[in-house]
């Protein structure tokens, strides 16, 4: 079994014995259709293991926090649309509000509530985790590095090391120092 493989077995066993918030069980696994149609209204491709976590474990329900969002047609969790519907909506709202651009590429997967989301970078070859939390005084200093990869992010989950963990509250996140590379070139183009 490959690494890949043996993660991705961990986070299903993971997401079958764990409930965010005490929900249901997760929702069954996006199929081949649902994520051919994600990545047309997206414009871009889902980086692999993040296809594979919806294709394989489940579309939405599980993982850290309140647990990741449907992808497309999932019933929203906590009020919050699935990812797809989100990803446009921000990169509008950035439009109208230029002080507070959303990147181009950056996914939201997952809720932390009081707005703050986990995002896939899907422009960065390892899918760099990023947390969003906008409780800042400028959009320069509300992207943070959450993990360097999807998988570290997954693996962090499965092994209870997160940022987000008891015993590792008030952990530093460092900021995403490309953002404003990305927001300015996006506005360029």
């Amino acid at each position: 079994m490959t690494e890949y493989e043996q993660l991705l077995a961990q986070v299903a066993v993971k997401a079958r014995e764990t409930r965010p918030w005490d929900r249901p069980a997760p929702p069954g696994p996006a199929d081949a259709a649902t994520l051919a149609r994600a990545e047309a209204a997206l414009g871009f491709e889902l980086p692999p293991l993040l296809a594979e976590l919806y294709r394989r474990t489940a579309d939405g329900g599980f993982g850290p926090g309140h647990g990741l969002l449907p992808l497309l047609d999932g019933a929203p969790s906590d009020d919050e649309p699935a990812a797809v519907a989100q990803y446009p909506a921000n990169r509008e709202n950035g439009r109208e509000d230029p002080d507070w651009p959303w990147p181009e590429g950056v996914l939201p997967i997952s809720h932390w509530g009081c707005g703050m989301y986990a995002c896939v970078d899907c422009r960065s070859p390892q899918a760099t985790v990023l947390l969003f939390e906008p409780n800042a005084d400028d959009s320069h200093h509300t992207w943070f590095v959450d993990t360097p990869s999807l998988a570290d992010w997954s693996r962090s989950w499965t092994d209870g090391t997160g940022w987000y963990e008891e015993e590792n509250e008030g952990a530093d996140l460092t900021l995403w120092t490309d953002y404003s590379h990305r927001v300015t070139a996006a506005h360029t183009s």
